[in-house]
């Protein structure tokens, strides 16, 4: 999903910066995949304070998503 698809399904899709800082603090990345989140542009976004990270990019690769 997108950031804008994530918001959108919580009710405000103009919340999408809001979804981006959410994530960002997530806790417990075990049981919530944040990494999952990428922008609408195909792009991969942040993943834990870095902007272009691979890791979030390697995450999704071996779960068999390609952006």
């Amino acid at each position: 999903m997108t950031y804008q698809a994530v918001a959108r399904a919580a009710g405000s899709a103009q919340a999408f910066r809001a979804v981006g800082n959410i994530l960002r603090r997530n806790p417990d990345l075990k049981n919530i995949p944040c990494h999952r989140v990428v922008r609408s542009d195909g792009q991969g976004g942040g993943y834990f304070g870095e902007k272009n990270s691979n890791k979030k990019l390697k995450l999704l690769k071996q779960e068999g998503v390609f952006i």
